[in-house]
């Protein structure tokens, strides 16, 4: 059978989750995530003691409902005015009108602060109040109990927002300057100006060098900051109880700001008040002239009818007619004024307008059932009703306007907003952040779940085969299983070393170095399988390739050669790789004369094939590297030396480049009995197996398994990969 028979396995879906293999590689990664969790707790700890403490502010005002008069028809909607007061109330108090008003008073759009040493200054100025005069072991920086206070800053709109520095002098002086350039001098107390910029510094406290950091903010500027700092919400539902809150570092300024915008606010809601009832009193007042007007001409009309018709008196019948309709005027002018007030706050087809215009409805019938009984009347008793009714509607009308007028001087006289402050600003004693300890935890998870995230991704970034399983899920034989040797590792560590100061130290085989290690117990286990495996082969040649370089085909032909040797065997290894090979260094024989001289024809086999330290074990080193191996493996001159060896060797053990750089393994393929592939743990990839084994296919070589090397135990792998090989087995000490 040329190709080789792999059963059809079924694949484990991709997106499936393995949760043993995910809890493997968590804690294969646990020093990396305890690394990652303690720099977190590291920086978690230095933001806990380095962060400025910021402290809260806390005001509680009181928005009372406005009594504007409406009558029970809007009882419907007093939950949605009420709502919609406090949601108005509180937009005014973050308004720029409110705003605007503390940052002028408190010069909010000034801030300097001393120039604190990066990170750590002011953690030490907080725990450093005061030092001895002169002290300059903090250089320029502020190290605690620095005081100063500008009572004006005026800067031309280039230096508008941009950093200045002012640096205490000698005497009571300062220097005030921007990059490096000196802007002004000047002295404390006094107002220093020069080229449109004035500065009036009232206080200073500060060794001479002391710098302090100077920013003067556009208004709009420090408004929206300051906006950004204040927080208003409504306690409870519907109880017009507003609590305004505020952040900052500064404890003073902190309750210096908040108690200025408590002051603005309510300020602002007197005089919006007054200018209401100014506005209703100049409005009462054009209109008394008009009504007084109608009311003399309606009483003008009733007399020169009386006159004229000499009729004086009404009759009960006719005053009780009278009566009604004069009522039924009145409260149509009242409904009709509510219906322009409610025409404002709601749509017609809002349920208090819909009930008002009910009301004016039944008045209207009721004002048509009194005409209808009018009419009945005698015409003189008609008009006379007519011209009674038109003096008393407007005379009432006119008392009324009065009255409102008198009651809108007293309101104007003694204005009451209907906004108190119930608690003034007040700061909390203990910092609202940082919270340190939360802080802290916070940070420690974080940096354990960054950790975790960091190993699992680079776990599921490895491409490389890290268990026989993931080969014989694709229905790939895995022959064998060789464990990572750490004898192995310091061996080629110390020839490394060796060869970096110029000395060509022999490569040692493990097999001899140590033959107790679990590699060389693996490749005892490669023996065994061998030896059935080649029983049905067609020779005893066996071949050992790979997909790339630098997977160990050298280190397992080499070896397992050496092994074989201990069962009795006489084995002939063949270093066919006549470009990289270096099996004539591990067993320190000399390369003049190897396979690539014998096959061209320039020895004789007895010549190439060199005896080696171990007994049974022969060696053919490749030769000098020729400059057509391909060529030279195609040569007749191979096939007859794979015949003789068969005569001569139980076992022929053919060392080869990998099949996906070079062609040379297909042409000695052809000619062996049984082939291996070599693949490495972590570095092939199982898709480059796949292609590597298509490769031998195409050319109808039949792989006959893979030997898996420099397996490394990881707790991902759990007991799937090569926990057999975890026991060490030794001879018991006498």
């Amino acid at each position: 059978m040329n190709m080789m028979s792999r059963p059809a396995v079924s694949r484990i879906e991709d997106d499936e989750i393995d949760l043993r293999q995910l809890w493997g590689a968590i804690l294969e990664g646990k020093w990396s995530i305890a690394a990652c969790t303690a720099l977190a707790l590291l920086v978690g700890l230095a933001v806990a003691l380095f962060s400025p403490p910021v402290y809260q502010a806390d005001a509680l005002l009181q928005v009372e409902e406005k009594n504007g008069g409406m009558s029970s028809l809007l009882e419907m909607s007093d939950i949605f005015a009420q709502e919609a007061s406090t949601s108005a109330e509180v937009e005014i108090i973050k308004s720029r009108l409110v705003l605007g008003g503390a940052v002028d008073d408190l010069g909010l759009d000034l801030v300097v602060s001393p120039h604190y040493f990066p990170i750590v200054g002011q953690y030490l100025a907080r725990h450093h109040q005061g030092g001895p005069d002169g002290s300059h072991w903090f250089g320029s920086y502020a190290w605690g109990g620095e005081q100063i206070n500008v009572a004006r800053l005026a800067v031309p709109a280039e230096f508008m927002g941009q950093p200045l520095t002012l640096t205490a002098l000698p005497l009571q002086g300062y220097r005030l300057s921007f990059d490096g350039d000196t802007l002004l001098e000047g002295k404390v107390g006094e107002l220093a100006e020069v080229a449109g910029i004035s500065l009036m510094v009232t206080d200073l406290k500060a060794r001479p060098g002391t710098t302090f950091d100077v920013l003067k903010k556009e208004r709009l500027q420090a408004i929206t900051d300051l906006a950004a700092r204040l927080s208003v919400s409504e306690r409870g539902q519907k109880t017009g109880i507003l609590q305004a809150s505020m952040t900052g570092s500064d404890k003073a300024r902190l309750k210096a700001a908040l108690d200025a915008v408590g002051n603005h606010y309510l300020l602002q809601n007197l005089k919006r008040n007054a200018a209401q009832a100014e506005g209703s009193l100049d409005f009462l007042k054009r209109q008394l002239p008009e009504i007084k007007s109608k009311l003399d001409k309606a009483e003008d009309k009733l007399n020169d009818y009386r006159l004229k018709t000499r009729s004086v008196d009404l009759g009960l019948e006719t005053q009780g007619i009278l009566k009604q309709t004069v009522e039924v005027e009145n409260q149509l002018n009242e409904l009709k004024f509510k219906e322009a007030e409610l025409s404002r706050l709601y749509t017609q087809s809002h349920p208090a307008y819909k009930a008002l215009m009910e009301q004016i409805q039944t008045l209207k019938q009721d004002k048509a059932r009194l005409g209808s009984q009018i009419k009945a009347l005698p015409k003189t008793q008609q008009e006379v009703l007519r011209l009674t009714r038109d003096v008393e509607v407007n005379q009432q009308i006119y008392l009324t306007l009065l009255n409102k007028v008198q009651e809108l001087k007293v309101l104007k006289a003694g204005t009451v907003g209907n906004v108190r402050i119930l608690d003034k600003a007040a700061v909390q004693p203990q910092p609202v952040k940082p919270k340190q300890s939360l802080v802290v935890v916070l940070a420690t998870l974080l940096g354990a779940m960054l950790g975790t995230m960091i190993v699992l991704v680079r776990s599921f970034m490895r491409r490389g085969i890290e268990s026989p399983e993931q080969l014989e899920e694709v229905g790939i034989n895995v022959y064998a299983s060789i464990p990572q040797s750490e004898t192995q590792r310091k061996l080629e560590d110390r020839i490394k070393k060796r060869h970096r100061k110029g000395d060509r130290e022999k490569h040692p085989l493990l097999a001899e170095e140590n033959p107790a290690d679990l590699a060389i117990e693996a490749l005892r286990g490669l023996r065994t399988s061998l030896h059935f495996a080649m029983m049905e082969a067609k020779n005893n040649v066996l071949m050992i390739s790979g997909p790339s370089p630098s997977v160990g085909k050298s280190f397992v032909s080499a070896n397992l050669a050496a092994v074989s040797t201990q069962s009795g065997q006489k084995v002939l290894l063949i270093d066919a790789d006549m470009r990289r090979g270096y099996m004539h260094a591990l067993f320190q024989a000399s390369n003049n004369k190897g396979l690539s001289a014998l096959l061209s024809g320039q020895c004789q086999s007895d010549e190439a094939i060199l005896p080696t330290a171990i007994e049974g074990l022969d060696l053919l080193p490749r030769g000098m590297a020729p400059p057509n191996p391909s060529e030279l493996l195609m040569h007749p001159n191979f096939k007859a030396l794979l015949d003789w060896a068969q005569g001569n060797y139980d076992l022929i053990i053919v060392d080869t480049p990998p099949i996906l750089a070079v062609t040379d393994p297909a042409l000695v393929g052809r000619l062996a009995g049984t082939s291996l592939l070599v693949a490495r743990y972590g570095q092939n990839p199982v898709k480059e197996v796949e292609v590597t084994l298509r490769r031998f296919e195409q050319n109808g070589i039949d792989i006959k398994g893979v030997i898996l090397n420099g397996m490394v135990r990881k707790a991902a792998q759990g007991y799937g990969a090569y926990g057999y090989y975890s026991y060490d087995y030794q001879p018991a000490k006498s």
